[in-house]
């Protein structure tokens, strides 16, 4: 009987070592089952955080590009304004050139030996004063008598035989003296030119 009886125990051992091993393989599954789902769901987070760095790194350059066309607006509107202060006065300037330009007439006639206008001396203060402060204002009268002619700068009123051999293409005489504000050309010199 004792033989019967480990021959029956025998068999029980053995369904419990399968029943082990069957649960062993079933948990081994199951552990192999979630590495791989895990494994998928860190390549799952990796992807999305590289789609987050992605996405962060194109948001950075755009908010660059953004600050950068923002700071040149900035500096454009600014010089865009110093010009427009700079020749804001253009229009004031234009207007009172006839009268400089009367003043210098009559000086010139009055310095003649011939004539006999007078210019006195409270009117060639008055004029001195004029010309200082249209020059503080950035007004400069520009030289063109004996310089080369420049269409740039010159208005030939008409030309004449030139006088001396290097003169031909340059300024004989200034009828109306030409006038920069602040380096800008507001008008031009009405030459005469040497032919």
């Amino acid at each position: 009987m004792q033989s019967s009886q480990a021959d029956q125990d025998t068999p029980d051992v053995d369904q419990e070592e399968v029943f082990n091993n069957d649960t062993q393989a079933e948990s081994t599954a199951e552990a192999a089952s979630n590495e791989s789902t895990e494994a998928a769901s860190e390549v799952e987070e990796v992807s999305e955080l590289e789609k987050a760095q992605t996405e962060l790194a194109g948001l950075k350059d755009k908010y660059l590009r953004l600050m950068a066309e923002f700071d040149n607006f900035r500096k454009r509107t600014a010089r865009q304004r110093n010009e427009e202060r700079a020749t804001a006065a253009i229009g004031t300037m234009n207007s009172l050139l006839p009268v400089v330009d009367d003043f210098d007439r009559a000086k010139v006639n009055s310095e003649k030996e011939d004539t006999e206008e007078n210019f006195p001396n409270g009117v060639e203060l008055v004029y001195q004063k004029l010309k200082r402060t249209l020059e503080s204002l950035g007004l400069k009268q520009m030289v063109s008598t004996g310089e080369v002619f420049d269409a740039e700068l010159h208005e030939a009123f008409t030309e004449i035989p030139a006088p001396a051999p290097e003169m031909v293409g340059k300024v004989v005489d200034t009828i109306e003296p030409g006038y920069t504000l602040n380096d800008k050309l507001i008008r031009h010199a009405k030459v005469v030119v040497g032919k």
